[in-house]
């Protein structure tokens, strides 16, 4: 039996989307067979950071409606071995009722060993969807105040909603900023409340990569990709030190 990650982040612009992906892509880096999930209807942009824009015929409204089976509706990433991918609609209708999506998902767990859901930003009805059914959370964050004060909100919903193993990926930090942070990581994991799994540095190859549409584990971002390569590992239980900024 897989287990299904919910990537999710209390406001947009934390490169909660980048991260789902990158993630994703260093756990099939792992030999694990991973599926990510576009669970952010109408605004959905993680086939564009996977390079899938082109290959993608239906969405998971399609397998829960009965329309194809999850086979018919994943897609193969053709450059990284193990990773797959499965879309959101263009809208939510009735088709993607969170009982129904927690039932896809419990499918799902029995084909992948990780199965990453990229979560709407905010705590509506498409977040409440996505964690219906997860076994685990990475809340994303930057360091700015606005951002960790709604990373907390959204660590308190899901715990209200009795999901309880929470972790933290401080993303966008920038290098000279890092023993400020570092110092004051302690402070972070406090104000979220979730321990802490990773922190990725700021990088201007991301967005290049993701204007691109090419993977961040296949661009010239060697320091980052270290990173999630960490954070990768720890997911699958390894001890790993974190590293460098």
């Amino acid at each position: 039996m897989g287990i299904s990650i919910l990537v999710t982040s209390g406001k947009g612009g934390t490169g909660k989307t980048t991260c789902c992906a990158a993630l994703a892509s260093h756990l099939a880096a792992l030999g694990r067979r991973t599926l990510c999930v576009d669970c952010d209807a109408a605004l959905r942009n993680l086939d564009l950071v996977l390079g899938l824009s082109d290959g993608v015929l239906w969405d998971f409204t399609d397998v829960i409606s009965g329309r194809t089976d999850t086979a018919g509706a994943v897609t193969a990433h053709p450059k990284i071995p193990g990773l797959w991918f499965l879309s959101a609609p263009t809208d939510l209708t009735s088709d993607a009722d969170a009982a129904g999506f927690a039932r896809l998902l419990g499918e799902l767990r029995e084909e992948y060993d990780y199965v990453l859901l990229d979560c709407p930003a905010g705590i509506g009805s498409g977040f409440r969807m996505a964690a219906s059914g997860a076994d685990m959370a990475i809340v994303v964050t930057t360091g700015d105040l606005t951002s960790l004060r709604d990373g907390q909100r959204t660590a308190s919903e899901l715990r209200a909603m009795g999901l309880e193993e929470l972790r933290l990926l401080v993303n966008r930090v920038y290098p000279r900023a890092y023993r400020r942070v570092r110092r004051n990581i302690d402070e972070i994991i406090d104000t979220v409340g979730a321990r802490l799994i990773g922190v990725i540095s700021e990088d201007r190859r991301v967005s290049e990569a993701g204007n691109l549409e090419i993977p961040l584990k296949l661009y010239k971002a060697r320091r980052v990709n270290r990173q999630f390569a960490r954070v990768a590992r720890r997911v699958t239980g390894q001890r790993v030190a974190l590293g460098k900024i």
